[in-house]
Order: C-alpha cells, then sequence, then structure tokens
C-alpha cells in the first residue's frame, strides 16, 4: 500500500503526462494504450496458466488417492491407543484387554525420560492394566506375607504377566523372565499410561507422602529416581490438572463466551457500517480511545508496582518461583506489573510517533478508508465471504489431519529382542514372538524377550512414508494458499468493478461477488494455482529450516547455528515479499484476466513507479485496521473481564463458579479479535484493490473529457487540492527567487 495518495508534485504531473503521450516508454515496463471502452474487469476472458491448472487437478486427484491408501493401511487406533509389549492395543473393545485401557510399565527406573515412554520404546516388559497401583510392595514383600494370606498376591498378580500364577517361584527366575514387576509404587493415569503419583510436600518430592523405597532385592530407592526416570513428569502432571481445570471452567461458560463472541460480531458490523457515514470521526476516535486506554493501563501497572515495590517478598523474580499453575501468583510481583508498565510504555510511545511523523499520511488513509467502506457498503455480500474461506479451510485441515494420523499408523507391528545383558548380540534384533522360543537366542541372551517395538515395514509403502508425509504437507500448504489466493481474487475482482463504474452505484454489475468468484474459478484456476505452488515451496522451505534448527539446538557448531539463522531470516524476508507480491498479482488477475507471471509484472512495475507510497500507507492503512481490530477486542474483553470477575451488580448471580477467570476471558478476547480480523481482512483487501485501480486510472486517464478518470468526486477534489497546493507552493518558491 502507498504513501502520500494525494501528493504530486507539478513536475511529476508533467512528467507523468509526458510518459502518457509516449507510450513506449521503458519506465511503464511496457507500453500502455487508453481504452476508452474500459469499464473495470474484463468479461471476455481465456483461460491463463492451464499447464498448472492441469497440474494442480492431477495433484488433487493424486491426494485424494494418497489419502485413500493412507486409509486402508492405517489404524488411527495405534495413535489413540497404547500398545503392549505383544503388541495390543490397551482399552480395545471386544479384545482381552477391553477393560484394561492403562499401560504398565514392569520398571519404570529403565525408563529414562516421558519422551521415551510415551514412543512406547522403554526397555522394560509393558502390559494392559484396569488400575495403576495405589501402594509400595515388592515381590520378595508379596511372597513373604503369601505364607500367612494369599490377599496380597491377588492383588499384585494384576499386574503379572497374564496366566502367571506362581506365587513361590524364586525372585531371581521372576526377575529375569519379568514375569512380575520386581516392585510397585502408586501411582495414577497420565496420557494412558501408568506414572508414579508424584506430590511436592513442604517443598520436597514425594510419592505416598515416602522419600525412600526398597525394591525386590531389599535395595534402597529414593524418589528421586523415579522422578529421574520420568523427568518432566510432574510438570506434565501438574498441566494435567490446569487442563482439567480448563475444561471444567469451559463447560461451566461457554454459553456465556457464545453471548460474547455474538456481542464482538454484532460491534464489528457495527463498526463498519459507521464507517461508510463516519470513518474520518470514528477512526480518530479509535486511535484516541486506544492510545487512552493505553495510557490507563500504564497508569495502573505503575500504581501496582509501586505499592508491590513497598511489600516484603514481592521482589522475588519470576525465574525463581518458576512455572506455576495459579497464575495470581504472578499478579503478586512487582516484576510482572514493571514487564507490563515497560510494555505498554513501547507500544505508547510508538503509536505516539506514527501519529505524530506521519500525520498527514493517517487522514490520507483514513480518505483513502472512506472509499473502502462505501464500496463495502454497496456489496454488503463481500462481509460474508471470510465464512466460504473459513469452510473451505476447515475441509482442507480436517482431510490433512485424518491422512496424517493414517499415514503414521500405517504399519506392522515390529518385534525386537529386548536383552538383559548389555553385551547380547541379537539385542535389537527383529524378531517373530511365535517362533522366539524356538531359536537359540534365549540360550545365548538369558533373560531375552520378543517384544513389541513400534510399527513399521519393510514393503514399499512403508519405506517411502517419510516422503508421503512430506507430500502431505506441502500439498496442503498449496491447498490452504490456494484457497486464500482464492479469496483474494474474488473480493479483489467485486470491488474493482465498483472502482471502474462510471456511475455509482448504477453501473456496479449484478452479483459482483459471485461474477467475480466464478470467473476466479472459471478462468484462473491455474494462475492462482501458480501463485500458492510458489509461496507453499517456501513455507515447506521454512517448515525444513525450522525443523533442522530445533535437531541443532544443543549442537557447538556456531558456524552452522550461524548459517541457519541467516538462512531462517532470508526465507522469511521471502515469504512476505511473495505474499505482498501474489496479493497485488491476484488483484491484475481479477482486473485484466492475465496470466500469474504477466499479471505479477505488471503489478511489480506498478508498485515501483509509486514506491513510496506504497512503503508507507500500506503500513498505516494496516495500523489504523489494527487499532480497529483491537478496540473492538479489548472492549469486548473490558466487558467480560467485568463480568468473570464479579464486577457488574446486575449479573453477580448469573456468573458461573471458575477455578481460573482468565479462561473465558482470552477466549472471549482471541475469539473477538478473529472476528473483527475476519471483517477487517475484507476492508483491507478492499483498501489494495481501490489503491492499485487508483494508481492504474492515473496512468490511463489524465481527467480530461476523452480520458476521464473513473476515481470518485472525493478523490478527484482531494486531487486537485493537492495539486493546487503544490503549484502555489512552487509558484512561491519561484518569486522568492526572483
Amino acid at each position: 500500500m502507498p504513501s502520500n495518495l494525494y501528493t504530486l508534485d507539478n513536475s511529476i504531473v508533467q512528467s507523468e503526462m509526458a510518459r502518457k503521450s509516449d507510450v513506449s516508454s521503458p519506465y511503464y515496463g511496457e507500453p500502455r494504450k487508453f481504452d476508452p471502452t474500459f469499464r473495470g474487469p474484463i468479461s471476455n476472458r481465456s483461460c491463463t496458466d492451464v499447464f498448472c491448472c492441469v497440474i494442480f487437478i492431477i495433484v488433487i486427484l493424486g491426494y485424494i488417492a494418497l489419502g485413500t491408501v493412507a486409509w486402508l493401511h492405517g489404524d488411527p487406533r495405534k495413535v489413540i491407543y497404547p500398545t503392549d509389549s505383544y503388541g495390543q492395543f490397551c482399552g480395545q473393545k471386544g479384545t482381552p484387554n477391553a477393560k484394561k485401557s492403562i499401560l504398565f510399565y514392569f520398571n519404570i527406573l529403565k525408563c529414562a525420560n516421558p519422551a521415551v515412554l510415551i514412543n512406547l520404546q522403554c526397555p522394560t516388559t509393558q502390559m494392559c492394566v484396569s488400575k495403576c497401583p495405589d501402594r509400595f510392595a515388592t515381590y520378595t514383600d508379596m511372597q513373604m506375607q503369601y505364607q500367612i494370606t494369599a490377599a496380597p498376591w491377588e492383588y499384585y498378580r494384576r499386574f503379572c504377566k497374564p496366566g502367571f500364577n506362581n506365587p513361590t517361584k524364586p525372585v531371581a527366575q521372576v526377575l529375569r523372565d519379568e514375569d512380575c514387576p520386581s516392585m510397585i509404587v502408586p501411582s495414577r493415569p497420565f496420557l494412558q499410561r501408568c506414572f508414579p503419583d508424584f506430590i511436592t510436600l513442604n517443598g520436597t518430592l514425594t510419592v505416598a507422602k515416602r522419600t525412600h523405597f526398597k525394591d525386590a532385592l531389599d535395595k534402597a530407592r529414593s524418589v528421586t529416581e523415579l522422578r529421574d526416570a520420568a523427568n518432566g513428569i510432574t510438570g506434565l502432571v501438574d498441566a494435567k490438572e490446569v487442563g482439567m481445570k480448563i475444561v471444567e471452567d469451559y463447560a461451566a461458560s461457554w454459553n456465556w463466551i457464545l453471548i460474547g463472541l455474538v456481542i464482538a460480531l454484532v460491534v464489528s458490523l457495527i463498526f463498519i457500517l459507521l464507517l461508510r457515514f463516519t470513518a474520518g470521526l470514528l477512526l480518530w476516535f479509535t486511535i484516541i480511545a486506544v492510545i487512552l486506554v493505553i495510557a490507563y493501563g500504564i497508569w495502573h501497572c505503575y500504581l501496582e508496582f509501586s505499592l508491590l515495590r513497598q511489600q516484603p517478598g514481592a521482589d522475588v523474580t519470576i525465574v525463581d518461583i518458576g512455572f506455576q499453575t495459579d497464575v495470581t501468583v504472578y499478579l503478586h510481583l512487582s516484576q510482572t506489573w514493571l514487564i507490563f508498565l515497560i510494555a505498554l510504555c513501547t507500544i505508547e510511545a510508538s503509536i505516539l510517533i506514527i501519529l505524530i511523523f506521519l500525520r498527514k499520511r493517517v487522514r490520507i488513509a483514513i480518505a483513502l478508508l472512506r472509499e473502502g467502506s462505501k464500496a463495502v457498503s454497496y456489496i454488503m455480500s463481500t462481509l460474508f465471504y471470510p465464512i466460504i474461506t473459513f469452510l473451505l479451510l476447515a475441509i482442507c485441515i480436517s482431510y490433512f489431519s485424518v491422512t496424517s494420523v493414517f499415514l503414521a499408523s500405517s504399519g506392522d507391528a515390529i518385534y525386537k529382542v529386548m536383552a538383559a545383558e548389555p553385551n547380547c548380540m541379537y539385542a535389537n534384533k527383529t524378531c517373530d514372538p511365535e517362533t522366539f522360543n524356538k531359536t537359540n537366542v534365549s540360550k545365548t541372551c538369558p533373560g531375552a524377550q520378543c517384544t513389541f517395538a513400534f510399527y513399521g515395514g519393510e514393503t514399499p509403502y512403508h519405506r517411502y512414508l517419510f516422503i508421503l508425509q512430506l507430500s502431505n504437507l506441502l500439498i496442503f500448504l498449496w491447498l490452504v494458499n490456494f484457497i486464500i489466493a482464492l479469496g483474494q481474487c474474488t473480493l479483489a475482482g467485486a470491488f474493482a468493478s465498483y472502482y471502474w463504474a462510471r456511475r455509482k452505484p448504477q453501473d456496479i454489475p449484478t452479483c459482483p461477488l459471485f461474477s467475480s468468484f466464478s470467473r476466479a474459478i472459471r478462468y484462473h484456476t491455474g494462475s492462482l494455482a501458480f501463485g500458492a505452488l510458489i509461496l507453499a515451496l517456501v513455507q515447506m522451505a521454512r517448515i525444513i529450516l525450522e525443523y533442522l534448527d530445533s535437531k541443532l539446538k544443543g549442537a557447538s557448531n556456531v558456524a552452522a547455528r550461524f548459517l541457519l539463522c541467516c538462512l531462517k531470516c532470508c526465507f522469511w524476508c521471502l515469504e512476505r515479499f511473495i505474499k505482498f507480491m501474489n496479493r497485488n498479482a491476484y488483484i491484475m488477475i481479477a482486473i485484466y484476466g492475465k496470466c500469474f507471471c504477466t499479471s505479477a509484472r505488471d503489478a511489480f512495475c506498478l508498485l515501483m513507479r509509486n514506491v513510496v507510497r506504497v512503503a508507507v500507507l500500506d503500513r498505516v492503512t494496516d495500523f489504523l485496521l489494527f487499532l480497529g481490530k483491537v478496540l473492538i477486542a479489548g472492549s469486548v474483553g473490558v466487558i467480560a473481564f467485568f463480568f468473570f470477575t464479579h464486577k457488574i451488580p446486575i449479573v453477580q448471580e448469573d456468573v458461573p463458579t471458575l477455578h481460573y477467570y482468565w479462561v473465558p476471558l482470552l477466549t472471549v478476547i482471541f475469539g473477538s479479535y478473529l472476528i473483527a480480523h475476519g471483517f477487517f481482512s475484507v476492508y483491507a483487501m478492499c483498501v489494495d484493490t481501490l489503491f492499485l485501480c487508483f494508481l492504474l486510472d492515473q496512468e490511463y486517464n489524465d481527467g480530461s473529457a476523452a480520458r476521464p478518470y473513473h476515481m470518485t468526486s472525493t478523490l478527484r477534489r482531494m486531487l486537485r487540492r493537492r495539486r493546487t497546493k503544490r503549484q502555489k507552493s512552487r509558484k512561491r518558491e519561484k518569486d522568492s527567487e526572483e
């Protein structure tokens, strides 16, 4: 978007007129000719980028075939249900494990970390159980108690292998054959797996209020060993508790959340309708309101910071207290309010600097937004087009997610030798559980077992699963970018028909949005797919770079990290540039119906000829629209805050009891922002289209009777006023020189 829409120096005007008289000027990139019959988006079109369209259709058919093959080979139960050492699903209906939905580890001390547990690669026997153990016990203690009563054995055998019923078997043989766990500890299910029930008492980590216990060999063990074996599980368990409370909060407040989102929808519609008549007043009100709200936030943060700084214990840093499930703990720290204060001051200063140095551009952007509001008011159906985009994206994301799950679960159960001795030559070798006892592996490696390892296979399909997953991701990115491109081209065509209409709204065609959508699908699917593919390839490269960066986080190669950081920065800039160029190329496609490369070249040349305007006004209009979205989300958020914190006396009895009031509050604020963004994205596309049409109008026409402008009378008056002002200024300069 542009800088100064109306700043036309007299010399610039003269040079533009000279270039218009010379259609062969290389300044245009290609000759420009006046077309007196041009009335907006060309209706007599032909298909563009046919080859890319054919490729796109073939890829979609291949994507459907890929999903079908994944559906035939995949089994989501492998992702949903945990799998025991025999490859059987825990909790699957119609199997002996139907009522045993939790996975139990015989010796969790052998597990290095939670990632190993979740990936089912812990080197110990895993078995499905109905409940996790709730007490400390060892196999040795059980044998001693069995001589008195059978009750301890009846409880302990729940965690032994199915069919094992020999409580007098020597402990050494039981542990060698892994018939039963050497010990059990109080546990609770998490991610359908039994993990030690860690509880922190007075800063000390305990399990069932104990810090030490004994294993089957009567060796003293510490709870910290369990913590090391399940490193990070305490945080995950706390996160689960928070998650359960969040779910309960959603269940108690979902109806009020919907009411808040409906209010945001109504406010957004009212805001856009008011822009039609009071654009300048409303936008200046928005700017001033945001400044005042942030100023109040600065004052409140400073007040809280000043009060807490005088209280003992409030100077503790956020790093010192670590992660806390109770968010209100952070609000009692002075450092928290200091961070808020610095952030708000930075935002306030940025807004004021923009307003001071770009005040003229702000006025021009407001004038352009006023024209955009007129276009939107004449084509109200465009406000609801984001719903179509949302539905198409929802279908695309759902298909991608389901296909990914089926691809990830494609494979047969792979069994490997799990050796008790580290020097076993058969360790981690593939085996067959049905014939394992007939081999000499158990003789060579005493205690070795053939247990389930993971899902995979040796067929070509299984060997290329990784490539299929990458293909799934690339096609998904391509489809998402195509859907966005289709929406941009459709809206651009509708708003261009408004701009190029001689008499507004009489000459605006009937159903401009549907006509534009039909043209985009019928003639320009290939062009939109071409632009979407370029962007998808760049996004794919960025994803690969992010993956490599995650793998090199612990690497000591500084040069490789630096090179990777530079590549990530370059590809981020490239993605932003391609998005900007694609957006303007789609506008040119909507207007002239040319192929993608030609439209992108024309758009680039046009923007470069107006680079100063583009560099500034784009940011200014985005800034104004962003303030509108912040105002809507913030106003609804303030109402939600007073409601969920029982500060509205009229409805105090209707407010639900919540664990965390910020759960519905943040949901309302985020949802309100997304709703406002959906409406304002239409506005942004309208402004971009009108501006590009305005630039084309100036290049094609000169305002004479032979070449009249298509711009509205308001824009013509503003343009004439700026020209007159410039001419007077230059005349005064000449007089002063003489």
